[in-house]
């Protein structure tokens, strides 16, 4: 659970970290749209190397940034799984008279499904979690969404929402890693048995756990009564956002560079993803 990103800011000097999260939150959804347009080797290799660039210019070590792919190398390794299995096409990788046939279509596939992956998770961790810190993501988010309270939507309530859980999500990690230890300690085994016995093993996590977060919900409900917080009426920000002109060239270029994929996608050139 360490190397979870959501939630964990990296600070650092670089152009991403001033840039204006308002411009970052936009940039984060037309960079998840452009590695959705990706359809072939040429596209996919443009992306990786946008990806690449990304991690240079917020000056984040590398392996920071991979970690938090960690997590999700059980989903990776099933859905290339399925890929390679179940994609039929017109390439035979094995013999035919295999009852398991594989398919270089499938393999194809199964490579583009992890580089996606890979480059959602670095694109949205870069431009959201590692170099924009919670408070300001959440305004951020409530100034974006503004429009909506116009039909009495609650926008500040729901950006708070969303702020307190990423800035809790490395504060829970660090407490179940505290209590597995403790169960450690205690004779605790969670790696052997079999699939029911390790869930059974977990009750003894997961119930500490949920009375701590518990604890600490009410413990921040009574900060926030003791410090007058009532909502979005009569608040104001200690620092105000300012949307600059490089803000706007970057939400251009990453609007042309998902152009540019589309137009790598129609030239066909190297394999192209079976839809």
């Amino acid at each position: 659970m360490k190397g979870i990103s959501f939630g964990q800011y990296y600070p650092s000097d670089s152009m991403l970290h001033r840039m204006d999260p308002r411009a970052k939150v936009v940039l984060a959804v037309l960079y998840i749209v452009c590695t959705f347009l990706c359809n072939n080797v040429l596209a996919f290799a443009a992306l990786l190397l946008s990806a690449l660039l990304l991690v240079c210019m917020s000056r984040i070590p590398l392996r920071l940034i991979l970690r938090s792919i960690r997590p999700l190398l059980l989903i990776i390794a099933l859905t290339s799984f399925i890929n390679v299995f179940m994609t039929k096409g017109e390439q035979l990788l094995t013999p035919a008279d295999w009852r398991i046939q594989i398919y270089a279509e499938g393999v194809w596939n199964a490579v583009f499904m992890v580089l996606r992956i890979m480059v959602l998770i670095i694109g949205t961790g870069i431009f959201l979690t590692y170099t924009t810190t919670p408070l300001a993501l959440t305004d951020a988010l409530e100034l974006l969404l503004s429009p909506l309270k116009k039909i009495h939507v609650p926008v500040h309530d729901f950006a708070m929402m969303m702020s307190i859980a990423l800035r809790f999500i490395p504060t829970l990690s660090e407490e179940t890693e505290k209590i597995m230890n403790a169960q450690k300690a205690r004779g605790a085994n969670f790696t052997t048995g079999g699939l029911l016995q390790r869930a059974k093993a977990l009750i003894p996590i997961l119930i500490p756990l949920f009375v701590s977060a518990i604890g600490r919900a009410f413990e921040l409900a009574s900060a926030m009564e003791c410090r007058c917080y009532h909502g979005d009426e009569g608040r104001t920000r200690m620092r105000v956002l300012k949307f600059q002109a490089s803000d706007a060239l970057a939400i251009v270029l990453v609007t042309l560079f998902g152009v540019g994929l589309f137009f790598l996608n129609r030239l066909g050139i190297g394999y192209t993803r079976i839809s």
